[in-house]
């Protein structure tokens, strides 16, 4: 599978034939998503469809069994399928990266560049 389309609230986001240019950069894998749409909600605080973007993008990191391994400076994903791992490289690709678990299993999430527990 890969990440094309979504919805979040009332919205339906990604447009027909994405061509995202910079996934591979940002080592996030089954991952092609586009929607200039969505990068201006996501971007405007007082959308009225943001806070559910937030949420939406929060649940994507969060609700998983995927496992994160960190291997020369690196954090790669093991995941039971290729859809569960498009979901977390999408929220990794918006900024919302799983780093993985603490030792009392507790979820670890890079959001924004700030380290999350969850």
């Amino acid at each position: 599978m890969e990440f094309k389309k979504f919805s979040v609230g009332p919205i339906s986001y990604g447009v027909d034939a994405p061509q995202c240019e910079d996934a591979a950069e940002r080592e996030c894998t089954n991952f092609n998503f586009e929607d200039p749409k969505f990068a201006e909600h996501f971007r405007d605080e007082s959308h009225a469809n943001h806070p559910a973007i937030i949420d939406y993008l929060t649940h994507l990191a969060v609700c998983h069994t995927v496992v994160a391994d960190l291997k020369e400076g690196k954090t790669t994903y093991n995941a039971s399928s290729p859809d569960e791992l498009a979901l977390v490289n999408a929220a990794k690709y918006f900024g919302y990266f799983f780093k993985g678990r603490d030792d009392d299993n507790n979820i670890e999430v890079e959001i924004q560049g700030r380290r999350t527990v969850f």
